[in-house]
């Protein structure tokens, strides 16, 4: 029988690299699944329904939201966006571990729910690091920019809150030590007592 998964937040500033490095650790780590939100935005060209996010409109959350069928949500510049409750713990009881992509409020709010959820928080190496890679990406002005910096330190403060801090300076040892996390998260001794069950038995008897 299957031993129930792990839920994971994964927290950062903008520019620190984070969806890079959880869909690189997807395709290193089996049953291990990215939450797919909700929202009440509407989809941006090239976006699916299901893929992306779950599109729906403001009567539909809302009443899901009434129904407390979120793990977590919010409002942002406008829109609702939250995760499904019930998806997660269907992952997470059919042996599937679950990642979260989220800030450091809905990391909080899941934690809540979810005390054993475990937090994971991907900081840059230094600012200078930060405000290169925020501007490389050419979409921002000034202006922009520097109140992304703003909000990034804001962000930052909340490492403390995590269980893992990972500082993505090299892509590579930054991955790593996600994978990493991950399988020491596998290994622990009330997760692989119901995996290994027969062959405990074997051994004690």
């Amino acid at each position: 029988m299957p031993s129930p998964g792990t839920l994971y937040t994964v927290s950062a500033p903008s520019g620190a690299g984070k969806t890079s490095l959880v869909n690189a650790l997807t395709r290193q780590c089996p049953n291990l699944l990215v939450s797919i939100s909700h929202t009440t935005r509407r989809p941006r060209p090239g976006e699916q329904d299901g893929v992306n996010y779950h599109f729906v409109s403001e009567e539909a959350f809302l009443a899901m939201l009434e129904r407390a069928e979120f793990l977590e949500h919010a409002r942002v510049f406008g829109n609702l966006y939250g995760t499904s409750s019930i998806w997660v713990d269907e992952q997470l009881a059919s042996g599937n571990d679950v990642i979260l992509e989220i800030d450091w409020q809905g990391a909080q709010q899941a934690r809540r729910l979810r005390p054993d959820t475990r937090a994971i928080f991907i900081v840059p190496p230094s600012r200078e690091v930060l405000l290169q890679r925020l501007r490389s990406r050419g979409q921002d002005d000034p202006a922009t920019i520097a109140k992304r910096m703003d909000e990034a330190v804001e962000e930052m403060s909340h490492y403390v809150e995590s269980d893992y801090l990972v500082v993505n300076q090299d892509f590579e040892q930054a991955l790593a030590g996600l994978c990493a996390i991950v399988a020491s998260e596998r290994l622990r001794t009330t997760r692989q007592e119901l995996e290994l069950k027969e062959v405990l038995e074997g051994l004690l008897s």
